[in-house]
C-alpha cells in the first residue's frame, strides 16, 4: 500500500466505514482512524524527517467480546495492509517461552509476499491468458492437422469457438510440470528460527532437484487455466514482488498483539512478578521499538510497524506491564461493555449483522426466514441477561443465542423448501425461557 492510496481516507471517513460493522466504541475507532490517517501524513513529510516520526501504537483495555479485534481487522482491510494478529499468551508456554517472538513478523512478511504476488498475478493476468490460449490453439491444431485439416481454417474456427467457451469440455493432452517430493523434513521444538532454516534448506533442495513433467488429460477449460496459472507466474519479477513486500511491511505492516494482559506481570502476595511473562514482555520490547528481524526474505526493519495491543485486564491493569513497554504504546483506548440497545443494533443494523446471515443462510435453501424487531429485541435483551448471570463473552453472545434459537429451522431447512417462517418475539421466548431460567443448565449450553 503505498501513500497515494491512503489519501482518499480522511479520519472521519475511516470512522464511518468502520460504523457499517462495528456498533459503538466511538474512541477506539477514532484512535485508529487517526493512527491510519497518520501513517498517510508520515509519507508526505521530508525524508530526513519521515525516519524520525514513530508510529504512534494503541493499546485496547475492554471485555471480550466488544469489538477490539474486529476493530483492528477492518482496519486493515481498509488500509490494504498486511495485517497479522498474534496471541501474546503463546509465546507463554509451559517450560519453554513459547513460539519465538520474532515469528509475527515472519507471519506479516509471508502475508504481505503472497499479497504482492496476488496483484502481480491480476497484473499479467490479460497477457498471460493471450499466451496460454495460443498454446492451447497449438495444442489443437496439432490435433487437428493430424486427422488432415486445414491448419490455417481451424485456427480461424478454433479461437472463436475457444472464446465462446463451445471447447471447455474437449480433452487434451497437456505436458504439466511438478516439484519433486521434498525428501528432507527439519522437525523443530516450537522455535521459529529452526523452522525458517527447514524451510530454506527444502527450497535449496527443491531448486537443485531437476522439475518433473508429466502428461496429464485434462479438460480444455483446466487447461487453459493451468496455462495461465504458469504464464503469469514465469513474467512475475519475484525479486521485485519480495522488495515490495518488505516495503510494504516496513512502511503499512499491522500487528495486532491480542491477549496482553496474559503477559503482564502480576505481583502476588510473597512473591514477585512472574519471571516467564516478563521474560516475554522483554522479548516483544525490542520488536515494539524499532529492530530488525531476520527473514526467509531478507531483513525486515519494525521501526514503522503499527503495534495495536489488546487485553481485557480483569486480573492486571496496564501499568503492570514494565514501564518500557507501556511507553510504546502511548495511545490508550477504553472500550466499553455492550448494553442492550448495542445488542440489538449489532442484530440489526451492520452490513453482515447476523440476521442478515441466517436469512441469506436458509434462502440458500429456498427457505424465506423474516425476523420482526421484537425478536431481535428479546434475543438482545436474553444476551444482556445470560451475560449477567454467567461469563461475560459480549458479542459472542448472540452468536449462541441465534444458533439456539433456530436450532430446529436449521437442522430441518433442506425439507422446508419454498416456505415462509417468521420469528417473532414469542417464538424466541418459547425457545430461550426455559433455558436462561436454569442457570445451571444455562452454564453448559449458551
Amino acid at each position: 500500500m503505498n501513500s497515494e492510496s491512503l489519501r482518499s481516507f480522511t479520519p472521519r471517513e475511516i470512522v464511518s466505514e468502520l460504523d457499517k460493522y462495528i456498533i459503538g466504541q466511538k474512541e477506539a475507532k477514532r484512535a485508529v482512524a487517526i493512527a491510519l490517517r497518520n501513517r498517510w501524513r508520515r509519507q508526505q513529510v521530508p525524508k530526513d524527517l519521515r525516519d524520525e516520526i514513530a508510529p504512534k501504537n494503541i493499546i485496547m483495555i475492554g471485555p471480550t467480546g466488544v469489538g477490539k479485534t474486529e476493530i483492528a481487522r477492518r482496519l486493515s482491510k481498509l488500509a490494504g495492509a498486511p495485517f497479522v494478529k498474534v496471541e501474546a499468551s503463546k509465546f507463554t508456554e509451559v517450560g519453554y517461552v513459547g513460539k519465538d517472538v520474532e515469528s509475527m513478523i515472519r507471519e506479516l512478511t509471508e502475508l504481505a509476499v503472497k499479497m504482492v504476488r496476488e496483484e502481480e498475478h491480476e497484473r499479467v493476468a490479460v497477457r498471460a491468458q493471450e499466451v496460454a490460449e495460443e498454446r492451447v490453439l497449438d495444442l489443437l491444431t496439432n490435433m487437428a492437422s493430424r486427422r488432415n485439416a486445414d491448419p490455417v481454417l481451424l485456427d480461424q474456427d478454433l479461437r472463436s469457438l475457444l472464446r465462446a467457451g463451445k471447447l471447455d469440455e474437449q480433452m487434451v493432452e497437456l505436458e504439466i510440470s511438478s516439484q519433486p517430493l521434498q525428501l528432507v523434513e527439519i522437525v523443530s521444538s516450537g522455535g521459529l528460527p529452526l523452522e525458517e532454516m527447514g524451510m530454506n534448506l527444502k527450497e535449496m533442495f527443491g531448486n537443485l532437484m531437476p522439475k518433473n513433467k508429466k502428461k496429464r488429460k485434462v479438460r480444455l477449460g483446466e487447461a487453459l487455466r493451468i496455462l495461465t496459472q504458469e504464464e503469469s507466474s514465469k513474467m512475475i519479477d519475484m525479486d521485485n514482488v519480495i522488495r515490495k513486500a518488505i516495503e510494504r511491511v516496513e512502511q503499512n505492516g499491522i500487528v495486532f498483539l491480542d491477549e496482553i494482559d496474559k503477559i503482564a506481570g502480576r505481583e502476588a502476595a510473597g512473591r514477585g512478578p512472574d519471571v516467564s511473562r516478563e521474560g516475554v514482555q522483554r522479548d516483544i520490547l525490542p520488536i515494539v521499538e524499532g529492530s530488525t528481524v531476520s527473514t526467509k526474505y531478507g531483513m525486515v526493519r519494525t521501526d514503522h510497524i503499527l503495534f495495536i495491543a489488546a487485553g481485557a485486564f480483569h486480573v492486571s491493569k496496564p501499568s503492570d506491564l514494565i514501564p518500557e513497554l507501556q511507553g510504546r504504546f502511548p495511545i490508550r483506548v477504553e472500550l466499553k461493555s455492550l448494553s442492550k440497545d448495542d445488542f440489538l443494533r449489532i442484530l440489526e443494523e451492520p452490513k453482515n449483522s447476523l440476521i442478515t446471515q441466517y436469512i441469506e443462510l436458509m434462502r440458500t435453501e429456498k427457505l424465506n426466514l423474516e425476523f420482526t424487531h421484537d425478536a431481535a429485541e428479546e434475543i438482545a435483551k436474553f444476551a444482556v441477561l445470560v451475560n449477567e448471570r454467567t461469563e461475560n463473552i459480549g458479542a459472542r453472545r448472540l452468536h449462541t443465542l441465534m444458533e439456539k434459537v433456530l436450532d430446529e429451522i436449521l437442522f430441518a431447512a433442506s425439507e422446508m423448501s419454498n416456505q415462509k417462517i417468521v420469528i417473532d418475539g414469542q417464538y424466541v421466548r418459547n425457545h430461550l425461557s426455559e433455558i436462561v431460567k436454569d442457570v445451571d443448565l444455562s452454564r453448559y449450553i449458551l
